[in-house]
């Protein structure tokens, strides 16, 4: 019997992509099918970053079809391509960026500046362009977790500024603008248009993704974000204790007001495993953040442990990702990053651009 596209890809259907648990056939992934005799060539587009998952996917596929009576040569090349997907209603999207990412918490201390760090640095890992917008006007931190505070941007434009890069990320913040002592004494709407500047004025190079650290609660600053900024999604950040999850569902709430889809959540400080004896023990409390996922109806992306590694690794300047790539830590941030993109790929494409200016004019 011989080969024939129906065939291939029906053996094709078989074969589930670990990380949206759909097959790819279904989802149009495959592209440029050809059939040759026994010979047998396609390509595979992933619609969300995954460099370190194109050869597992490419031999689960090549397995598929060997086992069909008169399989040939099989070639297959898997890539990925991320497109900018849609945002709030009434909202442009910002030159140079397919999507942007909120990364936001309802109080501090919980691990959100380390954890944009890492989302940004993994999702570059797999081979997506990223940038990190610091968007905490008065307490940035990025500059040190990055390892860059000691340098300044600059314009070569005059008008908008240069990103500064570290890791393969492009990055702002307010922190490479000022002195490190320098308090900023400013009131919610000076500090809100700092911001928008910072935003706005950069120059970022064919992003698709901007991970923004938003700061803190859910003051001016969140709010206008949300409001005026074309963000893709939001992902809250949480500690399984009870006071932190107060807080988070305050996150959450915001965001549901403005419209902007919760992309999941990611609980910090989940376990503490004693580096001397290896006794597990809950410190903040147990489960919060699945508990907090199953009552607003959103996805758990994963939980860190309360770990020394983390933090030195932050203060030292090279995040856990880049110091630590192949460690376990680094891989449960790169498959948060990887169900962070995933979630973004099945949302609507924005098709803005699609649709023409509409000029009327009297002759």
């Amino acid at each position: 019997m011989s080969l024939t596209p129906e065939t291939v890809s029906e053996a094709l259907k078989a074969v589930i992509d670990p990380n949206t648990g759909k097959d790819l056939v279904t989802t149009r992934c495959v592209r440029n099918l050809k059939v040759s005799g026994g010979d047998v060539s396609f390509e595979v587009e992933l619609g969300y970053p995954a460099r370190s998952q194109h050869e597992p996917i490419r031999v689960m596929l090549a397995g598929a079809l060997a086992a069909l009576p008169g399989i040939g040569k099989v070639d297959i090349k898997v890539t990925s391509r991320v497109v900018a997907h849609a945002v709030q209603h009434g909202v442009k999207l910002l030159p140079g960026v397919r999507n942007i990412i909120a990364v936001a918490s309802g109080k501090g201390g919980v691990g959100k500046s380390t954890t944009a760090a890492n989302l940004a640095l993994a999702l570059a890992a797999e081979g997506a362009q990223v940038g990190i917008l610091d968007a905490d006007i008065y307490g940035p931190s990025q500059p040190q977790m990055l390892g860059i505070g000691d340098r300044r941007p600059e314009s070569l434009d005059g008008k908008t500024m240069e990103p500064l890069e570290a890791y393969g990320i492009q990055t702002m913040s307010i922190g490479f603008l000022i002195d490190q002592d320098t308090p900023m004494v400013w009131r919610g709407p000076m500090a809100t248009q700092a911001l928008n500047q910072l935003l706005k004025e950069t120059h970022w190079k064919d992003l698709d993704y901007l991970v923004i650290d938003m700061p803190p609660g859910t003051g001016d600053i969140q709010l206008t974000l949300s409001q005026s900024v074309p963000v893709t999604g939001s992902v809250i950040v949480t500690t399984p204790q009870d006071i932190a999850l107060l807080d988070a569902r305050k996150g959450i709430k915001m965001f549901e007001k403005v419209g902007v889809p919760i992309l999941g959540v990611v609980e910090n400080m989940s376990i503490h495993i004693c580096s001397n004896c290896g006794h597990e023990e809950h410190i903040f409390g147990t489960g919060g953040g699945q508990k907090l996922c199953a009552d607003y109806d959103i996805p758990f992306l994963g939980a860190l442990p309360l770990d020394l590694q983390i933090r030195k690794e932050a203060d030292s300047g090279a995040p856990t990702v880049v110091s630590d790539p192949d460690g376990r830590i680094a891989a449960i941030y790169k498959e948060i990053a990887r169900k962070v993109a995933v979630h973004i790929a099945e949302k609507a494409k924005d098709m803005t651009h699609k649709f023409p200016n509409i000029v009327i004019q009297n002759t």
